[in-house]
């Protein structure tokens, strides 16, 4: 028989950064509503949750690897939307990004979580941010309230 470890969905006395795009702000800003309401309907404060706001998403792994070294959080969220436009810009930064996130999270031991839309068009942007494919800011506070708790049973 093996012993298995799963993670609850469990926000009391959690403290979470959430770091968020102001690009695509009307997209990034539902994320944010989705993550704040997951939150608080998991048991948590949003008194403790501090909300970052950066320029882009290509500013947000360096925002996290920085919040993720102060000790002072159990998470860090990234939330952001990355559309893609009629130039390769869009593939410069979704990758970095995508990198930039998991290396914070790699380098701090922290649960850093990946909640950057990376879509083809407006419409699936807004169908991720709360309509028809749910809201992926829930869904990343939803991993990250999993990964802290995950953590805090491994050790």
């Amino acid at each position: 028989m093996y012993t298995e470890i799963t993670g609850n969905l469990n926000a009391k006395d959690k403290r979470f950064a959430i770091v968020v795009s102001r690009f695509n702000d009307f997209i990034t800003s539902r994320l944010l509503d989705g993550a704040l309401d997951c939150f608080t309907r998991h048991g948590g404060d949003v008194k403790s949750i501090t909300v970052i706001r950066v320029p882009g998403s290509f500013e947000i792994p360096l925002t996290a690897a920085r919040l993720a070294k102060t000790g002072g959080y159990d998470a860090v969220i990234c939330l952001g939307a990355i559309i893609r436009g009629a130039t390769p810009h869009f593939d410069y930064v979704a990758a970095e990004a995508a990198k930039g996130v998991a290396q914070a999270g790699l380098a701090s031991g922290l649960p850093v979580i990946f909640g950057i839309l990376t879509t083809e068009n407006i419409e699936q942007a807004v169908e991720r941010a709360g309509t028809k494919a749910g809201n992926k800011g829930w869904d990343a506070m939803l991993s990250a309230l999993e990964m802290t708790d995950l953590f805090k049973k491994i050790g």
